[in-house]
């Protein structure tokens, strides 16, 4: 039958084999800290342009603060769900 814990030995860790298993184990962490890299970022040059403004409200294509805001939000929101089901039924009624 298979075991859920591992055996306890009999007899105690000798100085000996503790002290190689403290010794791989160092070794092990000195080399995870070596192959390590160090990440860094710099400041976004927004003069470039390949980088866009960030900030709120930066990531939708509309812009909140307008008095048309609620009429283009749900127009968006309506294209984008009722797309899928017009071009089903387009495709369910077209001729072949």
């Amino acid at each position: 039958m298979f075991a859920l814990a591992p055996s306890i030995p009999d007899r105690p860790l000798s100085p000996l084999s503790t002290f190689k298993m403290y010794a791989s184990s160092a070794v092990r962490a000195r080399l995870a800290t070596a192959a390590r890299r160090g990440f860094s970022t710099s400041r976004a040059q927004l003069g470039s342009p390949y980088h866009y403004a960030e900030g709120p409200r930066t990531n939708i294509p509309f812009n909140p603060l307008t008095k048309h805001f609620f009429w283009r939000y749900w127009a968006f929101m309506v294209t984008g769900f009722g797309a899928p089901f017009g071009i089903a039924v387009w495709q369910t009624y077209k001729t072949k």
